[in-house]
């Protein structure tokens, strides 16, 4: 069986969101990064950069939340997450390269401040400064999204999930998509599946 190690609220959530949407069995151990507990042996033995997500299944052990989705995508999520054809694959590692280049790094500076900072350690200029950067890959998404509903072509697959984790870091942070109207539909949709509520329950749960 497949066990996920790492918080939900953490980049776990994109591995959780991507498991869900398979609908195998799976573990989850919420390992606590800010206790200590990735620096364990057992855990540095999967991940020597002591970070979460981590993932076992079998002999197979893997780190890196985007990398991780891929496989279980290709794994278990074929002629869904994963597509059948040649095409579609390749736009799944496509855009799964653009989510971790462009489209986070904006999009997690933004998060950093409004979820870890208070108000009166809170830096405007980064925020602003994210949210310029933010435009060019939303540009890029909702010229794409103006032509097929989804971003490997008419049916969701992991390429969307992988991206939408990252743009839902700008939902989070109150970040006004208007201005990508597409880019606001797609992403309300995606929210809207039933296995990212699911990932949502099981964050909300270990918050409490």
């Amino acid at each position: 069986m497949i066990t996920l190690l790492g918080k939900a609220i953490s980049r776990s959530a994109r591995c959780l969101w991507a498991l869900e949407e398979t609908g195998i069995a799976y573990e989850h151990k919420p390992v606590d990064y800010t206790k200590g507990e990735a620096k364990t042996a057992e855990f540095t033995a999967i991940n020597p950069g002591a970070k979460i997500p981590a993932l076992t299944d079998g002999e197979v052990t893997m780190f890196e939340s985007l990398a991780i989705n891929l496989y279980v995508a290709q794994t278990y999520g074929k002629g869904s997450l994963w597509p059948d054809d040649a095409a579609g694959q390749a736009q799944c590692l496509q855009w799964t390269l653009f989510s971790a280049t462009e489209a986070e790094p904006p999009g997690s500076a933004r998060l950093v401040q409004f979820i870890f900072k208070t108000e009166e350690t809170r830096s405007q200029q980064v925020i602003d400064d994210a949210a310029e950067r933010s435009k060019a890959p939303l540009n890029t998404l909702e010229t794409t999204l103006q032509s097929q509903p989804y971003l490997a072509g008419d049916a969701f697959t992991v390429a969307d999930l992988n991206v939408a984790c990252s743009i839902e870091y700008l939902v989070r942070t109150n970040f006004d998509l208007s201005p990508w109207p597409m880019v606001q539909d797609w992403i309300a949709r995606c929210m809207d599946r039933p296995a990212f509520q699911a990932m949502t329950a099981i964050k909300q749960k270990e918050a409490a």
